[in-house]
């Protein structure tokens, strides 16, 4: 039985969904617009920061929402704190790269389906005259170098898709300075863009996605050391967060994003994103 205090929360809800309902019939008389059209007018896609500094999103929203008429606001963040994101339902979309966190994601039925959508690499980046002896096409054996050397290193530190590969090839590696907390080993717990801004400021190695170097300024005495090896392969997926588990989830168009992002125009406009000639991601969406 429901208290007296229940009884009227219960009727102001009640009278509030009232209200609502009214100004929505008000404005959609007015406008023409639907309810539903209304809320698919715009979506949150939680995604990472290096789509978003490299200036990915700059170049390819633009057009989405121009054949779409669907607005995006990009939160971007580490892939892990993006997934975290979607899991409490406060996102429609997630576009990340940690492709065995994303499958975990939808295997926890947080998300829809994992959908392919390009890839680019990732890139060890450090001092030009190389202190450690890094060079090379192998991320293990340049890690090693450095870590031989006790030469500074930089890392993300924020549980992002970039952080999650430095982390795996220093396991390959058999190393763990993170645990050891050496004083050469700087954890910012950034994003890619102030923390290239923080290898620049040392004078020190980092890993970093091809896309966020190559759209980076300040670069001071830094070049890439370590590139080509297939270990550094960086695919992206997107997954639309599951309207099952939150109701409130565009789902919708959110699917119209995706659907998007996949198609002829959408591959194309990916593939056009280029700073200074050089492409920076590669389309790779697996047709159905």
């Amino acid at each position: 039985m429901k208290t007296g205090m229940e009884a009227s929360i219960g009727r102001h809800r009640a009278t509030r969904a009232w209200r609502v309902g009214l100004v929505v019939a008000a404005v959609s008389a007015i406008t023409g617009v639907t309810p539903a059209a209304a809320q698919s007018a715009s979506i949150i896609v939680a995604s990472t920061t290096s789509t978003e500094q490299s200036g990915l999103f700059a170049h390819l929203l633009p057009r989405f929402e121009n054949a779409s008429g669907i607005k995006v606001k990009v939160v971007a963040l580490g892939t892990g704190q993006a997934l975290d994101v979607g899991r409490r339902g406060d996102a429609d979309v997630v576009f990340v790269h940690d492709q065995s966190a994303e499958e975990k994601f939808v295997a926890d039925g947080a998300g829809v389906e994992r959908v392919a959508v390009m890839y680019n690499d990732f890139v060890l980046v450090g001092p030009a005259d190389d202190p450690a002896k890094a060079a090379g096409k192998d991320i293990v054996a340049g890690l090693k170098a450095v870590h031989a050397a006790k030469t500074a290193f930089v890392s993300r530190g924020d549980k992002s898709g970039t952080h999650a590969a430095e982390l795996r090839y220093w396991k390959q590696a058999g190393l763990d300075p993170a645990a050891e907390k050496a004083a050469w080993y700087r954890d910012t717990g950034a994003g890619m863009g102030p923390a290239l801004n923080t290898a620049a400021a040392m004078n020190a190695y980092l890993l970093a996605d091809r896309g966020t170097w190559l759209s980076f300024k300040n670069r001071q005495h830094l070049k890439i050391i370590v590139e080509g090896d297939s270990k550094l392969f960086n695919p992206y997926g997107v997954i639309l967060v599951n309207p099952r588990k939150h109701p409130h989830v565009k789902a919708a168009a959110g699917q119209k994003f995706i659907d998007w992002l996949v198609s002829g125009e959408g591959q194309a406009t990916i593939a056009s994103y280029k700073i200074g000639g050089e492409q920076l991601f590669f389309p790779n969406a697996v047709k159905k």
